[in-house]
């Protein structure tokens, strides 16, 4: 093949995952708004270059709007690796292996498998040894027909339920549900297992190696973006380096290719629409090059991206990014500038329970018709603060408000930290602490938000129903340091109860904005100052805050009809902010997962891209980004290292952003459990029942017993081997699941021996036999687990309706299986009995 190759069959645009294997003279088929290409790591020269040849011309044929991604096995990027998510597994070999045809139900192998990760799981294909495990990862042994997953003794739930995942993948895709699936925890409690896996990979010797810990670059890393300008000049490839962080969207000029360096975690380049075709066609070759000449690793990330289609992940690396002609939200638009700021859109409230997108984008937990209580940290205690009074905070105290909401008919609790600029550490550690102390006193079913004077959140807004002030010193405490000041100046801004604060500014006419109500406050009286560009609604709001902030007459003035008493209080006239608001749209940010771990030493994130509400596992801590709030979500199983510093990674990935992120974001605390809407709405199809009805890897793992109706396992690879039966009469869920300790006085028992006419149970048949076991039945029309579960149509009894065959099971092996009655199970939405028969093998 050669580049002026244009033999490509017809491409459509369509929704979903399109999957070519590249060989040297294939033709790749169909495309993508991504478009990754994948070097396998034994892959050739010619392989390699015929690849970025294909992606070149399926870039062309698509108008140049895919986002190319240069993938390279081990460490493709998080959006490739999101595709799969029961995870990658890499086969030995080339063409002839990893893309020929597999047949269902083959079960002529012996394999070893490799898996690492949490969020992304790879599998790779190792000799078969014991050299090849370690203490710290999963490996799955693979003989067809058994599946044995040994887990290292320093695993993690989190890398074991992720395995077991892949087992089942496996388990259910290539074998037709009809593989077994053997878990070795702990080696001492599973014998049987263990005696199998001897007997394929030998008789272990010496200590196991300690596990390699992933090399993924932290957040510091990721940071250090650098932008390069790169053009050939007399034949040379020129690499300019033209800004650091934080990069601003005005250094890409259209007619220009460039290079942006991620400290050489990831390499993007982006192509200007004005660009010449040359340049456009060499931006893989560019990024090789500049790899080769900063040293980085040959499996460097590449991503290349199309003027006017970027990427999110790329746009994020920016401060600002903006479209022109976009609005956000309900409506909401954007402005930049001396005098921006959000124009307020009304939304009906009461639409936050059915919507919780909703809830989401508007950043509300409810409509704000809880209860409130407020306490002031005083000598590092808690004091109640005067109801009076509430909605009145002060920058030299520290707040705790309880907000109380129903739902479902029972008591949901947000706990605010409001922190006042000029509080003492001390107080803001007192602060922390009593807010433990107030959340154990609630069940720990508390939301915590951290929130940081002036970044106060639209809900913390909302539940002060328009009567929100902030005074920038001073103390709300009886005993005050120092008196108030004589003359104050307050901005308000909002439109409602829902969005409406007034804020302390420095009391000189600089401080004014024409878009914008002040109010300013003397002895004698109290001005209502009102910009030219302020709404009537805004100027009703003001009218009530003034009251809390005055009790002086009130003196309502327009911009430019002030009385000389006005200018002399605020030290005399001097310019201020008085230019036209400009349009200028801000594309809306894109949510962002991670999990965060900083066990190592290091802040390292790991993206999950496309995520969904199973990506929350117990035994995590994840950050959720929305750009205005940052969620910490805490699984009932994380343990306690990453619980307490969460708040300080949160920080620590403020602080690190490429962006140069605002470290006033407010950082809100979230338990699994007792997800609010506000959070919940991020995600798609949110089940609110997927905590007490889900199972935890232990469940799953006592499943497999259930399931398994091991009657003979043949292992066909060797001589030794050959005659190698294991027969089971009814073996144990304890061995089989290799959970905590084998009964030795049970009466399940699986049997080693040869294969011999004594040996065989009486039930027993060939490995070749497709006839169900002898049927059991428990009454009239009933069934044993055995005869149902993972069983073909022809393998069932005669009469079974294979669409209900969990109708045939006994109310006491339903109850075990299911884990709820047969009542309690119809009485679920049909999807969720379907994906429940899946996952017990009876759909």
């Amino acid at each position: 093949m050669t580049e002026g190759d244009t033999n490509l069959p017809t491409i459509e645009r369509k929704l979903g995952l399109q999957i070519w294997g590249i060989e040297t003279k294939r033709t790749p088929r169909g495309s993508a708004v991504d478009l990754h290409y994948w070097l396998g790591r034994d892959s050739s020269q010619d392989e390699q270059g015929a690849a970025a040849v294909y992606v070149t011309q399926l870039d062309a044929a698509l108008g140049g709007s895919p986002v190319q991604h240069r993938e390279v096995q081990g460490h493709e990027s998080e959006t490739f690796q999101s595709y799969f998510r029961h995870g990658i597994i890499y086969k030995k070999g080339g063409v002839a292996s990893g893309f020929k045809h597999v047949e269902t139900n083959m079960y002529n192998i012996k394999r070893l498998l490799h898996v690492k990760g949490k969020k992304h799981v790879s599998a790779t294909e190792v000799a078969l040894s014991w050299d090849s495990f370690n203490k710290g990862d999963v490996f799955l042994l693979d003989l067809g027909k058994v599946l044995i997953q040994w887990n290292g003794p320093s695993c993690s739930i989190a890398e074991k339920s992720r395995g077991l995942a892949l087992a089942r993948s496996i388990r259910d895709s290539e074998r037709g549900g009809r593989a077994q699936i053997g878990i070795i925890d702990n080696e001492r409690d599973c014998p049987d297992l263990m005696q199998i896996m001897r007997m394929v990979l030998g008789e272990r010797r010496g200590e196991l190696r300690d596990a390699v810990p992933d090399t993924k670059a932290d957040e510091l890393q990721k940071a250090n973006v650098r932008l390069y300008h790169v053009y050939e000049k007399d034949n040379d490839l020129v690499v300019q380096e033209i800004a650091t962080r934080p990069l601003t969207q005005d250094l890409l000029q259209h007619e220009d290719c460039y290079i942006l360096d991620q400290g050489g975690f990831k390499i993007y380049v982006w192509r200007g629409k004005a660009s010449s075709p040359e340049e456009k066609k060499a931006a893989f070759t560019r990024a090789v090059g500049f790899i080769q000449a900063k040293g980085y690793p040959s499996s460097t990330n590449v991503e290349v991206i199309n003027d006017g289609a970027e990427s999110a992940m790329f746009k994020q690396l920016f401060q600002r990014w903006t479209e022109k002609n976009e609005t956000q939200g309900l409506g909401k638009v954007y402005t930049t500038g001396k005098i921006a700021k959000v124009e307020q859109v009304k939304f009906d409230t009461t639409q936050l329970h059915a919507r919780p997108e909703l809830a989401a984008e508007q950043r509300m937990v409810d409509d704000a018709s809880g209860e409130i209580e407020v306490w002031r940290i005083e000598d590092l205690q808690m004091q109640p603060v005067n109801p009076k009074t509430y909605g009145q905070f002060y920058g030299g105290d520290c707040y705790l408000v309880l907000y109380t909401y129903l739902r479902s008919g029972r008591p949901h609790y947000v706990l605010y930290m409001w922190q006042g600029r000029h509080a003492s550490v001390d107080e803001i550690t007192a602060c922390a602490l009593n807010a433990i102390e107030l959340d154990k006193k609630h069940g720990d079913e508390a939301v915590q938000v951290r929130v940081t004077m002036g970044k106060e959140p639209r809900h913390f807004l909302a539940i002060f129903k328009g009567r929100l002030v902030i005074y920038e010193g001073g103390t709300s405490r009886a005993q005050k340091s120092s008196p108030e000041p004589a003359i104050r100046l307050f901005q308000v801004r909002g439109t409602d109860e829902v969005n409406t604060k007034a804020t302390e500014v420095p009391a000189r006419a600089s401080s004014l904005n024409s878009n914008d109500v002040f109010l300013l406050t003397t002895s004698q009286v109290c001005y209502l100052w009102c910009g030219k560009g302020c709404s009537g609604d805004e100027r009703e709001m003001a009218k009530m805050v003034a009251d809390i902030v005055s009790r002086r007459d009130k003196h309502t003035i327009l911009e430019g009809q002030e009385p000389a008493e006005f200018w002399e209080a605020l030290g005399g006239r001097a310019p201020y902010a008085s230019e036209k608001r400009f349009q200028e749209q801000i594309t809306h940010y894109q949510p962002r997962l991670f999990e965060c771990s900083n066990q190592t030493g290091r802040f390292i994130m790991t993206e999950v891209v496309g995520f969904c509400q199973e990506d929350l596992d117990e035994d995590d801590v994840m950050l959720l980004d929305t750009w205005e709030e940052i969620f910490l979500w805490v699984g009932k199983a994380s343990n306690a290292q990453e619980r307490n510093e969460a708040i300080a990674s949160a920080k620590e990935y403020l602080k690190t952003h490429p962006a140069g992120r605002d470290l006033a974001t407010p950082i809100i605390l979230v338990k699994q459990g007792y997800e609010p809407l506000n959070f919940t709405g991020w995600f798609n199809a949110w089940d609110p029942y997927k905590w007490s009805d889900g199972k935890s890897y232990e469940e799953m793992k006592n499943s497999l017993g259930d399931a398994l109706a091991i009657s003979e396992i043949k292992v066909n690879e060797t001589a030794d081997l050959n005659n190698l039966t294991l027969n089971k009469r009814t073996l144990s869920t304890t061995n089989l699941a290799g959970s905590g300790t084998a009964n030795s006085s049970s009466e399940y028992k699986s049997h080693f021996s040869h294969s011999d006419s004594n040996s065989h149970s009486s039930n027993s048949h060939s490995s070749n036999s497709h006839s169900s076991p002898a049927t059991v039945p428990n009454g009239e029309g009933i069934y044993s687990r055995e005869v149902l579960m993972h069983r073909t149509v022809d393998e069932l009894p005669e009469g079974v309706d294979p669409t209900k065959k969990e109708c045939y099971l006994s109310d006491a092996d339903f109850h075990d299986i299911f884990g709820k009655s047969k009542d309690e199970f119809y009485q679920m939405p049909k999807w969720k009995q379907q994906n429940e028969k899946k996952q017990f093998g009876l759909f």
